[in-house]
This record gives structure tokens, C-alpha cells and sequence, in this order.
């Protein structure tokens, strides 16, 4: 399950022994087929899971939902060059 450890807040951290049978990822629609450039991200008990397209078994993130969708809310703004 996702590691939350203590003193856990809002913004994340590593997900430590994260089963991924559990997870449903979703890529972004404006992936092209190959999956190249891409995050995939799944639903994390309380949290979101993020990991690269190209590399599904590599390292994963948990990042709290307030923290990602500030993060949309930027990149829809046109604050990050994505």
C-alpha cells in the first residue's frame, strides 16, 4: 500500500511497498501510442500514484491531491514549459 510514514502532509512523497495489482493507471490523452513523454497516474488509498509511461516498473511517487491539482491548475496556466 502507499508508505505514508510520519509526519505525513498534503504534498507526498516515495511510495514504498506499493502493490501494483491494486492500481488502475491512467495516461494522459495527449499521449501519442508509443507512450514516449507521458506520467501515468492511479488512484492511492487517499493520495495519487505517478510513474513514467516508459518505465512502469520503476520508481513510483505519491503525491497528495491538493498538491497535483495545484500542479494542473499551473501547468493549465501556462506556467510550466510541459
Amino acid at each position: 500500500m502507499v508508505g505514508r510514514g510520519t509526519g505525513s502532509n498534503d504534498y507526498g512523497g516515495l511510495v514504498s511497498q506499493l502493490d501494483p495489482s491494486l492500481l488502475c493507471w491512467r495516461r494522459s490523452t495527449y499521449s501519442d501510442s508509443s507512450g514516449g513523454n507521458c506520467v501515468e497516474v492511479a488512484r492511492a488509498a487517499l493520495d495519487l500514484a505517478v510513474r513514467d509511461s516508459k518505465d512502469p516498473d520503476g520508481a513510483r511517487l505519491r503525491v497528495g491531491r491538493r498538491a497535483f491539482e495545484a500542479l494542473l491548475g499551473e501547468i493549465r496556466a501556462g506556467r510550466h514549459d510541459v
